[in-house]
């Protein structure tokens, strides 16, 4: 656990010692793919237990009484 919090402070000290542009562009570089596969990946998680507890997942919207 020491080598992988070395690790990421090494990483944020570097970030933190760039100028904004380069800073902004590393962030989004990373933060953009990065939050992308972690939804997808919660959406995934999400949709399975659904799924297993028997809510419905991908069908049509469920028409209640007295709507048309």
């Amino acid at each position: 656990m020491q080598r992988i919090g070395s690790w990421w402070d090494a990483i944020e000290l570097w970030v933190a010692g760039l100028p904004f542009l380069p800073q902004f562009v590393v962030l989004v570089l990373v933060l953009v793919p990065v939050s992308f596969v972690l939804a997808f990946g919660l959406d995934t998680v999400v949709n399975a237990v659904l799924r297993l507890i028997g809510r419905r997942g991908d069908d049509a919207p469920v028409r209640v009484e007295g709507q048309r």
